[in-house]
């Protein structure tokens, strides 16, 4: 059953945050400073159980939802994760179980979460300099690390593997041409991220973001590009292929190039709160009717009645007056 925004956009991805811990404290999204040693993060009797979760992704993919998006924070972090992906990729009518990590951890699960049916993974790497990285990861995590939890997806079979590097200028444009070359030789899809103003704690001004249009003129230096269609309606990275036809790349371009009107996306956070928007400030509670008891058609009609309200459009409104308003932070809805 399709459900349709006040602009007419469908649910059709689903992102699942299982923890809000990382044992990253990557600048853009979880700064040391303020996600230090006395931060208090969600007791486990918060979390939402993989049970519960469960139960709601199965109502969410009866109302349309055909992608599930595994996050965190790091989802790796969850303990036997392998049993909720066993649950979810259960679901009748979920097409794409997918997970986004920072990789650190990979190599040990790849194969555990292939066995139980994750589809495909993304891993995030902003540089491979360990130095420009460990200047934005700030835990000292090696890339070669973060290679070796890539090349065990790919034994595993989680592919293809997609790349998300965030770029912020004056720490990691440097590294954007050596990621699209390493890319396009292991045959990984990149997405390359402007740095975006999710929630009020990464420092975010304008003057450090690198436009999509910066970043295509650099790669294209040596790589000629052009422009693929969307893979679905809603995708959100503008594809391209090298035109030697030798794989693809792309962008997320959510501050010079908004792409709220077609944006299907939900978000249900580690603890059962519904976020229709990566900037909103606002969530709709699931866990206290969930565990209050109520029927799963009372809880489908939660859902239903928040996407069928949803208005938000923030990246298309963005401005002086919007960025300082609170925001959810990345780390806890998983970007």
């Amino acid at each position: 059953m399709t459900v349709l925004d006040r602009l007419g956009r469908p649910m059709h991805d689903l992102r699942i945050s299982v923890t809000d811990r990382c044992n990253f404290r990557c600048i853009y999204c979880m700064p040391r400073e303020v996600f230090g040693p006395g931060f208090q993060f969600l007791p486990r009797s918060d979390l939402l159980t993989f049970e519960e979760i469960a139960r709601l992704a199965r109502l969410f993919v009866a109302n349309g939802i055909s992608k599930i998006r595994l996050t965190g924070g790091e989802p790796l972090l969850r303990r036997d994760l392998p049993r909720l992906v066993e649950l979810l990729a259960a679901i009748d009518g979920l097409d794409d179980l997918a997970m986004t990590t920072n990789g650190a951890l990979l190599a040990t699960h790849a194969a555990s979460l292939a066995r139980a049916g994750l589809g495909r993974v993304t891993v995030s790497l902003d540089s491979l300099d360990d130095d420009v990285f460990g200047r934005l990861n700030d835990v000292g995590m090696s890339v070669n690390r973060v290679i070796a939890g890539i090349e065990a997806a790919e034994a595993a079979g989680l592919g293809p593997i997609k790349i998300d590097t965030v770029v912020r200028r004056g720490i990691n444009e440097d590294s954007i041409l050596p990621l699209a070359l390493e890319a396009r030789r292991r045959g990984w899809i990149i997405r390359f991220i402007e740095y975006m103003d999710v929630g009020t704690t990464n420092g975010w001004r304008m003057e450090d973001v690198v436009p999509a249009s910066e970043i295509l003129a650099t790669i294209e230096q040596e790589l000629p590009l052009e422009p693929l269609e969307p893979t679905y309606p809603g995708e959100v990275a503008s594809r391209y292929r090298y035109l030697d036809g030798q794989g693809e790349m792309g962008v997320i371009a959510s501050v010079t190039r908004p792409f709220c009107a077609t944006c299907t996306r939900a978000r249900l956070s580690a603890e059962g709160q519904l976020y229709l928007c990566l900037f909103g400030m606002r969530a709709h509670d699931l866990k206290g009717p969930l565990r209050a008891g109520v029927s799963d058609v009372a809880l489908e009609g939660i859902v239903r009645t928040a996407w069928e309200r949803r208005n938000d459009r923030y990246s298309e409104i963005r401005s002086e007056a919007t960025t300082d308003r609170p925001r959810v932070e990345m780390s806890h809805i998983g970007g």
